[in-house]
């Protein structure tokens, strides 16, 4: 599992002493005791959501998603990170917007917010991930033109059920020193007649901050990273980092034109908090 972005590759990181390695067999430990400690219990609170959702007869999603946002929160702890909130996250149906630094921004929405993932239908592949992943409702979507009509489908049909979800318009990660153009095609759903004033686009700033003599760019899973190489080197050597979420002003897509417009929108707005952020940090 790599992803790639611009053919550039991730800097040289310090060696790890004994003290790195103790705690990364201690965080390895750590993570699968609360894993396997949670999961069933998100299975059961994912259960008892599905039986209250057909006794009232609509969607009820609170207990599952309360756990897999616990699981979040003992997960950035073990990863050595601290979460930092600003502004206040939108209530009802919709998207978070954000740019896209690791894989880590997946974990920092759920213990921010819990929202269910749209990821890349590729990730359903994965070793463990893509089994959890499908187990808590992310929706998986291909890259592939003539699936668009199907999965703009299944986007508006969470957001009308009522779910929040969290979207990555970049389409890909990077180095996280800026934010790449946001695709607009996931934009085009929130133009549905049926979600018209209905679902809230919320933009969301992500910004990483390591502590030295780690490089800036030490959380993002770029270039030529694996993911099996990059999760271990954070669980050695990350302590005292910070990972900053800023929940700007859900947009009011009544004036826009179209999914290109509201794109833009989101990625101006997004690019400017995220230099707020670089400069401030």
């Amino acid at each position: 599992m790599k992803v790639t972005w611009d053919g550039a590759r991730p800097p040289k990181l310090p060696p790890k002493r004994p003290g790195d390695r103790f705690r990364l067999g201690w965080r390895l430990l750590l993570s699968i005791t609360s894993l396997v400690a949670l999961f069933p219990i998100f299975v059961l609170a994912r259960t008892l959501d599905v039986v209250a959702g057909r006794i009232s007869g609509r969607p009820v999603s609170r207990s599952g998603p309360e756990i897999v946002r616990l699981w979040a929160k003992i997960a950035l702890n073990i990863l050595g990170l601290r979460l930092r909130i600003i502004g206040a996250p939108m209530h009802g149906s919709g998207a978070y917007v954000a740019n896209h630094a690791s894989w880590i921004d997946i974990i920092a929405l759920q213990a921010a917010v819990a929202p269910y993932l749209v990821s890349k239908a590729d990730v359903r592949a994965w070793p463990v991930i893509g089994a959890i992943g499908a187990a808590i409702g992310t929706l998986f979507i291909e890259r592939d033109p003539l699936a668009a009509r199907k999965q703009q489908d299944a986007l508006r049909l969470r957001m009308i059920q009522g779910d929040r979800l969290a979207l990555f318009p970049e389409g890909t990660s990077s180095d996280g020193f800026g934010v790449l153009p946001f695709k607009s095609s996931l934009f085009e759903v929130f133009f549905a007649p049926e979600l018209r004033g209905k679902a809230a686009v919320q933009p969301v700033a992500i910004r990483y901050r390591p502590r030295r003599p780690l490089p800036d760019s030490f959380y993002g899973w770029w270039g030529d990273a694996d993911f099996s190489g990059h999760l271990l080197d954070v669980l050695a050597l990350s302590s005292g980092g910070v990972v900053t979420l800023s929940f700007l002003e859900p947009l009011t897509l009544d004036g826009m034109s179209d999914r290109k417009h509201a794109a833009r929108t989101a990625e101006e707005m997004v690019r400017r908090e995220f230099e707020r952020l670089s400069a401030s940090a």
